[in-house]
């Protein structure tokens, strides 16, 4: 906190209009449209919609205080606010309790899901995943996998002494609820697209047998699981036959990759606000939102199409193929 305020001070006394200005145009390429950003200020900084327009007018500037509050809150790097460009990308972590959240991480997601919202009124947004593991996108309405990839992101980074079972693996009822609002959201992105690891479903059934072998799940937990995974192949295949949510008829493509994939990176790529991720630990992330390293991430991520196929909608027989193996995986779990 004192670097920041030094820079502040002595950036301020040398151009204070140039980094001003630069700070406002990224808050609204934030929020693009000028309501939803006045909303987001209004609840980050607990003021009214007069006070949130006088700052945004540069009536009234912005104290120190919810700079550093939005730039921590919303994940804006000091590059990113000063406008200097340093050569380096900066990628940020928001670490967050799934199974406890606190007031704080909330708020967070609940931001998340609004944010999300938002992309249904933008027709030339896309989200595109690459993926090792199922991502949450897809499993957000199957109570038990949401359970197992909880219970495994416990185990694996709780820093608990003790082991906690998968059915003494407890999820708050709010989080249930933002789970369920989370799952509705992300069907109204008007296009997305996903390239699944050939494996995806493999990798899935041996971490499930692996914890059934050392007695954290049972018998009665193996089959929850196993009815919710039957349960998403459905989902899915019906997905991949027509192309679409089916809810809500938004475009969803999906891709067998034919190399391997190591982790789970996507993007969400915009007319004026764009962000990128790579997917860490299990249930976290570290992003950026600098424009270059999006670009070439989109790049990276369409060039990943030449090595894969197409399942959704066309080649009948390589859809047919890659669901009845999936189905197969499932049987023999």
């Amino acid at each position: 906190m004192p670097t920041f305020y030094l820079f502040y001070t002595n950036f301020n006394d040398m151009q204070n209009e140039i980094w001003y200005d630069h700070f406002i145009q990224l808050l609204h390429a934030k929020y693009p449209k000028k309501s939803h950003l006045t909303q987001a200020l209004m609840d980050l900084l607990f003021i009214e919609r007069e006070a949130a327009y006088r700052r945004l007018s540069k009536t009234v500037a912005f104290s120190i205080h919810e700079i550093v509050k939005i730039a921590s809150t919303w994940n804006i790097s000091l590059d990113e606010i000063t406008g200097l460009q340093s050569g380096k990308v900066s990628f940020q972590m928001q670490q967050m309790n799934y199974l406890d959240p606190s007031e704080d991480e909330l708020k967070l997601l609940q931001q998340i899901i609004q944010d999300i919202g938002y992309l249904k009124d933008v027709p030339d947004v896309e989200f595109m995943d690459i993926c090792n593991k199922l991502p949450r996108q897809l499993l957000a309405g199957y109570e038990y996998l949401n359970q197992f990839y909880l219970f495994k992101w416990r185990y694996q980074y709780g820093n608990e002494k003790e082991v906690t079972p998968f059915s003494q693996t407890l999820i708050s009822e709010e989080k249930r609820q933002l789970t369920a609002d989370y799952n509705q959201a992300i069907k109204h992105v008007p296009n997305s697209s996903f390239i699944w690891d050939s494996m995806i479903f493999g990798y899935l059934i041996n971490d499930i047998r692996y914890f059934y072998s050392i007695y954290l799940i049972s018998d009665e937990d193996k089959k929850l699981i196993k009815k919710d995974l039957y349960a998403l192949l459905d989902y899915l295949l019906e997905i991949a036959n027509k192309g679409y949510y089916p809810e809500t008829h938004n475009k969803v493509n999906f891709y067998i990759s034919q190399l391997n994939v190591d982790t789970n990176y996507s993007y969400v790529f915009t007319p004026e606000a764009n962000i990128c991720f790579v997917h860490v630990f299990e249930k976290y992330e570290i992003h950026t939102f600098n424009p270059e390293m999006v670009a070439n991430f989109k790049s990276w991520m369409q060039l990943k199409k030449r090595t894969s196929t197409q399942i959704s909608e066309v080649d009948e027989k390589s859809r047919i193929e890659f669901f009845t193996r999936q189905r197969q995986l499932v049987d023999g779990l």
